[in-house]
């Protein structure tokens, strides 16, 4: 790490304004990560987490916006970059792992930043407090992915706010398994920054998979799992789980919400609860945690941690909650717009749904370059996010403002996937928006108009999904596109997207392209809908790794509910009967 910025610092980068030089680092999670990512903030200079597995528009933008004067990756994604470095101007250093960009000289070998050695010691160039540490890009509901300004004040609020729950969630002594994405706030902050400020052992995952991370977590004797719903619910399906997770002590999950049916799975055989909390990259990334409860609930993402004030707040801007205790309703209030937040048809035993509005250390300074729309002049910041409080003060969440979909819990915004889309000669409009998926909570699904002529006459499911493989990120893609002949608008031609959400199918077929069955099947399941008025949706097992390795081979699969019911043949027959017919 003292290489590392020794050698960040001979770059002498240029800063801009008042923030110093940034730093991009797409890396997977490996010893190089912590290496880059704790040698850029002692040296004084700002990180910028990128995934590597974007595509290069995606990495295009994150590089341009940024500023990035010096970018350390892997071998493809400098090698995606080399061609983009005239757009580039502020980039003037690459270091890559491996082959160093396929060989064409993109960059140079990682090796060789550390190569001058530790040099003299001079601490942390003087960096700290409201200094900015990290700019970690978040996905809006609209426009460009924006830079969330962490400071070093914000990072270390958040270890200090989860420090003080009790029992402690991560001591010195703990071994914690590092298999979140370390470009994402919760794995970067909350994993590995957790354990250097606890002093405590990682264990890096640079690929999930469930038998062999089990395997880890047994021979490493894993005492700390910092985990997201995707890995759980595939870890609830295996049967060494209780043997595997004999030495853990405390198992957490974040991002998104987990199923609960995969939370019972898991707390049965291990006989201990799955913790859950909740949080943004604009907070550091933790607000609330069952650990803060007396005992979770189930669906409940608990109460806000120490150090943290959460308000619930009407879409009329009334308090209807603060820090535990419910705001009557005026009986005399008619306010319409709430009936924002009570759309879901969820039922309150507390307060009404409100917006959650948070003040805290934690929070960030606002989004780059400029700081904007951040907490306000009190230090309160409003999340988009809508939850009520039960009477016992822990919160559920309901909804989200925006149409933002979570899928494993990254976030994708629609706006970008449609702006993909609608760059195909074959599509008019496109109107993008999240549906459950059995394994990563949600998924895209995309709702397309095809272009007049003969560009949109010849468009097919397939050519689409190759376009947004080209120029998007995998979890971005759609698994499924329905072709509309008009899409639904408001007065002022905003698309209705409530009108095209279906309600919840309890059918779903999965298939994957170039299944010579899965026609018959699609029909079969149609005839089954038309029978009992039930909705269905298809999902691709080529979308999840992990579908593909359990299904993969045997597609069309029918899901009933969630659960396997059976090849579609054999099963049609059954299927009407279990739903009533």
């Amino acid at each position: 790490m003292d290489a590392a910025a020794a050698g960040l610092r001979r770059l002498a980068l240029r800063a801009s304004g008042p923030h110093p030089a940034r730093v991009a680092i797409a890396l997977p999670n490996s010893p190089e990560f912590a290496v880059a990512y704790f040698g850029v903030l002692r040296a004084g200079l700002v990180a910028v987490p990128v995934n590597p597995g974007y595509t290069a528009r995606e990495l295009r933008h994150v590089l341009s916006d940024s500023g990035a004067g010096a970018l350390l990756s892997t071998g493809e994604v400098a090698a995606a970059v080399a061609p983009l470095r005239a757009d580039l101007p502020e980039l003037r250093h690459a270091y890559a792992l491996g082959d160093n960009g396929g060989g064409s000289g993109a960059a140079e070998p990682f090796e060789a930043l550390l190569a001058g050695g530790a040099g003299a010691p001079d601490g942390t160039a003087g960096t700290g407090g409201e200094d900015l540490a990290v700019l970690l890009y978040t996905s809006g509901t609209a426009g460009s992915p924006k830079g969330a300004m962490l400071s070093h004040r914000a990072l270390l609020a958040n270890h200090e706010q989860l420090a003080a729950v009790e029992p402690p969630i991560v001591g010195p002594d703990d071994i914690v398994l590092l298999a979140v994405p370390l470009f994402h706030s919760y794995g970067l902050n909350s994993g590995l920054g957790a354990v250097a400020y606890h002093g405590a052992t990682g264990v890096l995952v640079e690929r999930f998979d469930p038998a062999d991370t089990l395997e880890l977590i047994a021979r490493r004797r894993v005492t700390v799992v910092v985990g997201v719903p995707p890995m759980y619910i595939a870890w609830s399906l295996l049967p060494d789980l209780a043997e595997a997770m004999a030495t853990v002590r405390l198992a957490i999950s974040g991002a998104s919400p987990l199923d609960q049916a995969a939370a019972a799975r898991f707390t049965a055989a291990t006989r201990r609860p799955v913790s859950e909390g909740y949080g943004l990259t604009e907070t550091a990334p933790v607000l609330t945690s069952t650990l803060s409860s007396p005992a979770p609930k189930r669906g409940s993402i608990g109460r806000p941690i120490p150090g943290v004030e959460l308000r619930l707040v009407s879409a009329g801007g009334d308090e209807l909650w603060r820090a535990g205790d419910v705001v009557p309703r005026h009986p005399d209030s008619d306010d319409d717009d709430d009936d924002e937040f009570m759309s879901s048809g969820t039922a309150s035993p507390g307060t009404d749904p409100g917006e959650i509005v948070v003040r805290g250390a934690n929070l960030f300074s606002g989004y780059w370059p400029d700081a904007r729309e951040g907490p306000d002049e009190d230090g309160w910041w409003a999340t988009g996010d809508v939850a009520y409080a039960d009477a016992d003060g822990d919160l559920f969440l309901v909804d989200r403002l925006g149409e933002l979909v979570l899928v494993s819990g990254f976030n994708v915004y629609p706006t970008e996937v449609e702006q993909v889309l609608e760059a195909h000669e074959g599509v008019a409009e496109a109107a993008v928006l999240g549906i459950p998926h059995p394994y990563t909570g949600q998924t895209v699904k995309a709702y397309v108009v095809r272009a007049a002529g003969p560009a949109g006459a010849g468009v097919t499911v397939e050519a689409l999904l190759r376009h947004c493989e080209r120029n998007l990120a995998r979890f971005k893609c759609p698994t499924a596109v329905e072709f509309v002949p008009e899409l639904p608008h408001t007065a002022t031609g905003k698309v209705r997207k409530v009108a095209l959400r279906p309600r919840r199918a309890r059918l779903t077929l999965l298939t994957r392209q170039g299944c010579h069955l899965c026609d018959d099947a699609r029909e079969a399941l149609a005839r089954v809908a038309d029978a009992t008025g039930e909705s269905w949706t298809e999902v691709d097992v080529d979308s999840d790794p992990e579908m593909q390795r359990e299904y993969g081979d045997r597609v069309p699969v029918v899901l009933l509910d969630g659960r396997e019911h059976g090849y579609w043949r054999v099963e049609e027959e059954r299927l009407l009967r279990d739903l009533g017919r």
